[in-house]
């Protein structure tokens, strides 16, 4: 769904249950953050998301670790640590049940390797396969990540490259190269957890996960609740290996058109990109990095402990918007 129209779905709720009316709901429907956080004692609060999608890839062990990675990862964006998750599975009446096993399977193993465990589910009869998870996490009610905390001179750290969507559209219509879909497999089956960890322990000041809005929509997301201007270096940015040959293929999702019409008039520099970064930016990313505001002196030491991929791709500054450079 798109962000106009699920905002337009999610309005009714707001006059509805109003935080005010709920003292210990900390985040909830009014704030747009990652996760709806309950808080059950001064030193303990509950993180709690759900997500589930289609399948993006052919593997369906593959499937389900991807889903639950990607499901998690709104947890680990707020700092939090998963405790236990419920399986969300359609699939159709006449596929093989070894298929609907794989799926479970993946995501079992990956919910156990965060720490996690999966309590049940539930599941029913649909067309098209679906899967994913409700998850409750933990976290300390005064070390919640959000996305309003964005300081002047921050600087802005992207854990994963992109080009997901972009790589599984080109699996699709068999224009991916095998070794691109087994990179992009691996970056969306790896955890967040240790980046939302670091993030913390780094005194990050606001981080999202980029999934379906692409990175410029999750970033307006910070730079709208923070009231700051968020600048990109292009030449900075991480891409998956064949992301821009998918895109210069005409391999954007459908989520791409979707998000460049409701992002593009609050970013500055489009102009600037060459052919098939436009489709970069707005992809609809499925189980993506976090994006990390980190004060300066906090950078070097987040990005030594973190090792990997992540990447310093920009700071804040004083404004609205994006701002590519």
């Amino acid at each position: 769904m798109g962000p106009e129209a699920l905002a337009h779905v999610m309005r009714p709720l707001l006059d509805l249950f109003p935080l005010q009316d709920y003292p210990d709901l900390l985040l909830g429907i009014e704030g747009a953050d990652d996760a709806a956080v309950w808080r059950i004692s001064d030193d303990l609060a509950l993180v709690v998301t759900t997500d589930f999608f289609t399948p993006i890839v052919d593997d369906p062990y593959d499937f389900g670790a991807i889903g639950a990675a990607n499901a998690m990862s709104d947890v680990f964006a707020m700092g939090g640590q998963v405790i236990l998750a419920l399986n969300l599975l359609a699939l159709p009446e006449n596929l093989d049940p070894e298929v609907g096993a794989r799926i479970v399977l993946g995501g079992a193993e990956t919910v156990r390797s965060a720490g996690g465990v999966v309590a049940g589910g539930h599941s029913v009869n649909d067309p098209e396969p679906k899967y994913g998870l409700a998850v409750v996490g933990r976290v300390h009610p005064d070390r919640i990540l959000r996305k309003s905390g964005a300081r002047i001179g921050d600087r802005l750290v992207l854990t994963k490259p992109l080009g997901t969507g972009l790589i599984s559209t080109a699996l699709k219509r068999d224009l991916a190269d095998p070794s691109d879909v087994s990179a992009a497999i691996a970056s969306m089956r790896a955890l967040n957890a240790e980046a939302g960890r670091l993030a913390v322990e780094h005194g990050a000041s606001a981080a999202t996960d980029i999934t379906g809005f692409g990175l410029i929509g999750h970033a307006l997301e910070i730079a709208g609740r923070s009231e700051m201007r968020l600048c990109f270096d292009i030449d900075s940015i991480p891409l998956l290996a064949g992301a821009l040959t998918a895109a210069l293929a005409d391999c954007a999702p459908g989520g791409t058109a979707r998000n460049r019409e409701a992002y593009s008039a609050e970013v500055t520099g489009l102009d600037l990109l060459a052919d098939g970064w436009s489709d970069v930016l707005f992809d609809p990313q499925t189980s993506g990095g976090l994006l990390i505001a980190l004060p300066p002196a906090k950078v070097d030491g987040f990005l030594d402990d973190f090792g990997g991929e992540a990447t310093l791709i920009g700071e804040v500054a004083a404004g609205s918007g994006i701002e590519l450079r």
